[in-house]
């Protein structure tokens, strides 16, 4: 059967998840779209329900099999639950994973966002840090949701990919800076030499009005890139971009 009405249950859930209260209160995210679908099954995520136009069976046996309960809905359902203006064929409701701060963080590249607040930054640097075998993504308590509708967008699946931390910065970078990683920080005032780099480092990358605390740059190396041009400063997630990048093949070189 098809579900021609927006006030259908399953449907009215799935709407509720744009907002933040939403997510909270259910413990899902809203997905849409077959290339996030698809990074989701992919990754194991648990689906709630799926959310399917006619004529597309071999998704829906996809979803099935990865434990969706699937359901067929008109195109004016789908454009009713979908957050942009022409969506696809498919979207879902996954559940949201939580991820317990760890006692001992993993040795590598781990990428740290104080109160990265721009949606498509953040999703974008989850997305980039995944790209260059980032460990994890630690994130403020005040940062923007990941699981919002833009990151999870931005991040192209990414964010299924590897572990999405939330926690007191301070407390955890303490942590790290005791368990012997290096801690770097992009800042304006930085020194533009860069800094050695061990198999522990993490990145800092501050909020894109203020920057990185006071409290977190002094605990870190304050580093700055060379900029050639009258540009003051970068975007967020293009800074965070480059600085991944050039941090992950240091450390990749060092090996």
């Amino acid at each position: 059967m098809v579900i021609e009405s927006t006030r259908n249950e399953s449907v009215k859930r799935a709407r509720s998840l744009s907002t933040k209260k939403g997510r909270l209160e259910t413990g899902l995210h809203f997905i849409e779209g077959d290339k996030l679908v698809r990074e989701a099954v992919i990754s194991g995520a648990e689906f709630a329900d799926a959310f399917i136009e006619e004529g597309h069976d071999l998704m829906q046996a996809i979803l099935e099999g990865a434990g969706a309960n699937v359901k067929v809905v008109s195109r004016n359902v789908m454009k009713a639950l979908a957050n942009t203006n022409e969506p696809q064929y498919v979207s879902a409701t996954i559940k949201t994973p939580v991820y317990d701060l760890p006692l001992f963080y993993e040795d590598g590249l781990i990428v740290v966002l104080d109160e990265v607040q721009d949606p498509g930054n953040l999703g974008t640097i989850i997305r980039t840090a995944d790209a260059f075998g980032v460990k994890g993504v630690l994130i403020s308590e005040n940062s923007a949701d990941p699981f919002a509708p833009k990151p999870l967008r931005a991040s192209m699946g990414s964010i299924y990919h590897m572990p999405i931390w939330q926690g007191n910065l301070e407390v955890e970078c303490k942590k790290l800076s005791e368990q012997g990683f290096t801690l770097v920080c992009g800042h304006l005032n930085g020194c533009e030499e860069t800094p050695t780099l061990s198999s522990k480092t993490a990145l800092i990358i501050g909020n894109e009005g203020r920057g990185v605390s006071d409290e977190l740059a002094e605990l870190s190396y304050k580093y700055r890139l060379p900029i050639y041009g009258f540009a003051e400063s970068l975007n967020a997630s293009v800074a965070a971009g480059i600085l991944i990048y050039k941090f992950a093949s240091s450390m990749r070189e060092a090996q």
